[in-house]
């Protein structure tokens, strides 16, 4: 019966992973916060983990490359002495993530806790997620269960073929235990107030003349594919501007701008000033 279940177990999480646990970040889309899952920053000798180093380094790739605004470091800080988030927090940071991007979450106990964490503490209801592939497919898992749409992107794994062998085991054992969670409505430790992540809207306004600006207002972020943008103009000066009918959009690598023109009084028939938004499509 135990071997019957661990194999309908891994099948069951197999499923759920396929074709959703990307290995290259320029592939993988766009999500507003990613969910780092956390690990012990040194090994059982006292040197770096690379385990934690390799989530770290894929974490501040998939942050650089703009595919997540936000990413929660999430892990166990049941003691004074040992803190994983603050430990991602500060890798993070030392790979030039900006802190306000960072969110802590010292209650990531266990991948179950993590998870769920992330909708019911931080409102997520699509994540990326930043671990291994062998746990990756596990927190899949766990996101669909909870109702969250998901995808992974898997950190390196540099091991030998005993310790592959050690991990997939243990990775057997601790899907059973998953699916015993479920089951049996397993809640995390702590849950606690919501947490809102603002919107971050990557967008840069300027214009040849002030009193006038103008911003993308929706889609918020801009997504690809794209159907049609709501722009919004606001005039601060006194006088009213007039503007053309039509829209130019400039593109240069992953910026495209968007330019309108417009003239106050007197309305100068050969020159109008142009207003101008740099947004990035996700």
């Amino acid at each position: 019966m135990i071997t019957s279940f661990t194999i309908y177990a891994n099948i069951r999480v197999e499923k759920a992973a396929n074709e959703r646990i990307y290995t290259s970040v320029d592939a993988i889309p766009y999500n507003k916060v990613a969910l780092l899952l956390g690990t012990n920053p040194l090994n059982k000798w006292g040197r770096p983990n690379s385990y934690f180093t390799n989530r770290i380094k894929t974490a501040s790739e998939l942050f650089h490359a703009g595919k997540v605004d936000y990413i929660i470091a999430s892990g166990d800080n049941h003691t004074k002495e040992y803190d994983e988030p603050t430990a991602m927090r500060d890798s993070l940071m030392a790979h030039g993530v900006p802190e306000d991007r960072i969110i802590l979450d010292f209650a990531g106990f266990r991948t179950l806790d993590s998870v769920v964490r992330a909708k019911e503490v931080f409102g997520c209801d699509s994540l990326t997620i930043i671990s291994q592939a062998d746990h990756n497919a596990r927190a899949l898992y766990l996101a669909e269960a909870n109702g969250i749409e998901a995808v992974a992107v898997a950190a390196p794994l540099r091991a030998g073929r005993w310790v592959r062998t050690r991990l997939a085991l243990r990775e057997w054992l601790a899907r059973d235990k998953m699916m015993l969670d479920i089951w049996f409505g397993k809640q995390p430790h702590f849950l606690g107030e919501r947490i809102d992540i603002p919107d971050v809207m990557p967008q840069k306004n300027y214009t040849t003349a002030e009193g006038m600006t103008m911003r993308i207002v929706s889609p918020n972020p801009v997504k690809t594919p794209v159907d049609s943008l709501i722009v919004e103009f606001t005039n601060s000066r006194d006088a009213e501007l007039t503007t053309g009918e039509w829209y130019r959009i400039d593109t240069k690598s992953a910026t495209y701008r968007l330019v309108k023109t417009f003239s106050y009084p007197p309305y100068q028939i050969q020159k109008s000033d142009t207003a101008y938004v740099e947004f990035q499509i996700k």
